[in-house]
């Protein structure tokens, strides 16, 4: 007589419970680290909002304005201010050819930390640092970041004496969020605008999501100064709101 042969016992059950553990356990973790994230940063309901202004690099009277919509906590805003921005302001910047606006468009649905960082950018712009302190928030994005740590202003707070700034005035200016209706404002330009991720670019009226590269603006600054007539009074500031999206730029 032949003995059957004895039924495997299946694992699956053993190892279903141990992805359900892992999955429970994972989403405790997350969930207690979101329990120790500061209150969201918020304005107000109805607080009237200032007419945005975005941050000024170059000359004024610049014959293209680059107009850029960025949150500092943004991965991808980081990497385009570390590759693409150098080149963009000693090529194109500084020679006067064109001028670069930053626009805050902090995203803080997936960036909880950022408001702070667009905070100490604003207030580091009082004391007439606000690129120095872009720059430092930039390069340092991984040191703050919410993945890092949910008290931002610990690290961001070395910056402004790294930089040199009055701390007192940098304090009050942050306790009292003194430019939180601007930021928002600024972000609410982009909105309008009809930017929806960062980084964008916007030259003449056009809407680059992601942003543009360095050989890609200088096209479009070579094509719209070249378009200009001879002696044509050149734009000053930002003109993207009123000039149409086919125009060169000319008055």
């Amino acid at each position: 007589m032949v003995k059957a042969t004895p039924k495997k016992k299946s694992s699956t059950p053993f190892y279903g419970l141990i992805l359900i553990a892992l999955v429970v356990g994972g989403a405790a973790l997350w969930y207690s680290v979101r329990g120790k994230a500061p209150e969201p940063i918020t304005l107000a309901a109805n607080t009237p909002l200032p007419a945005a202004a975005g941050q000024l690099r170059g000359k004024p009277d610049a014959p293209v304005t680059i107009l850029e919509f960025a949150d500092f906590e943004c991965p991808a805003c980081a990497n385009y201010a570390l590759l693409q921005e150098p080149d963009i302001i000693k090529r194109l910047v500084e020679p006067g050819l064109a001028n670069l606006r930053f626009y805050d468009f902090p995203v803080t649905e997936l960036h909880p930390n950022t408001m702070v960082a667009h905070l100490a950018a604003a207030c580091a712009a009082d004391q007439g640092k606000f690129w120095e302190m872009h720059d430092e928030l930039l390069t340092g994005q991984y040191d703050w970041h919410v993945q890092k740590t949910t008290e931002p202003r610990r690290v961001i707070d070395t910056y402004a004496q790294k930089l040199g700034l009055d701390v007192a005035a940098y304090d009050s200016c942050m306790s009292t969020r003194k430019h939180l209706a601007q930021i928002e404002a600024n972000r609410q330009e982009g909105v309008t605008r009809g930017v929806g991720s960062t980084p964008t670019i916007i030259v003449n009226n056009k809407v680059y999501p992601g942003g543009l590269t360095y050989d890609q603006l200088k096209q479009i600054v070579d094509s719209t100064i070249k378009a200009m007539p001879a002696g044509a009074t050149v734009p000053a500031g930002d003109t993207a709101k009123t000039v149409p999206a086919t125009d060169t730029g000319k008055k």
